[in-house]
């Protein structure tokens, strides 16, 4: 079947995301955000397309993004660090944005603080057109009459097992009946 292809779009709205958040939830809520927006920015889906460079680039995005959340909810460097397993150096790098994955996450902040982060994530969707589904019940009718078909096999094979056994049964009595008259024909004979 030849399916149409449809790019569709769901809009992720994060502008109810908390900037300053207190509590563990609103911290996870930040970060959450953080790590969406920013992976769903144009130039990070460019970035990752490459196989090869997409690990690294999520885990740097996803430790620039819980740093940040972090830092915004009041930790202390050394907390962050202890809490992400990364060193002092390296968060301070993204937090400073003197990393590409610190300066992407913190564009995505401010755009959060503005208000504006609404996401647009792509899909694929096909449409099936009239003729496919047209095909696909011609389909679903070849297979039950295939079933039934099937059904209707085997119960004549049964009856042709029986019909054998039957012409088997006759097959021997008429043997038998044969031989009888082979015995009265000899008889006959010798009379």
């Amino acid at each position: 079947m030849v399916s149409n292809l449809s790019m569709e779009e769901a809009t992720i709205d994060l502008t109810g995301t908390p900037t300053t958040p207190i509590g563990k939830r609103d911290l996870q809520k930040l970060e959450l955000a953080l790590i969406v927006g920013t992976l769903y920015s144009p130039e990070v889906v460019e970035l990752i397309k490459d196989p090869v460079e997409r690990a690294a680039w999520i885990d740097s995005l996803a430790i620039a993004a819980g740093a940040l959340a972090r830092q915004k909810a009041g930790y202390s460097l050394r907390q962050i660090a202890e809490e992400l397993g990364r060193s002092e150096v390296s968060l301070r790098a993204h937090l400073s944005g003197k990393t590409k994955a610190g300066q992407l996450v913190l564009k995505t902040y401010e755009r959060l603080v503005r208000g504006d982060l609404k996401i647009a994530a792509p899909f694929i969707s096909t449409i099936r057109s009239q003729r496919e589904m047209e095909l696909e019940d011609t389909l679903k009718q070849l297979e039950l009459e295939r079933l039934n078909c099937q059904e209707s096999l085997g119960r004549l094979s049964e009856e042709l097992s029986g019909v054998r056994a039957e012409l088997e049964i006759v097959k021997r009595s008429l043997e038998e009946k044969e031989k009888i008259i082979s015995g009265i024909k000899e008889l006959l004979k010798n009379a």
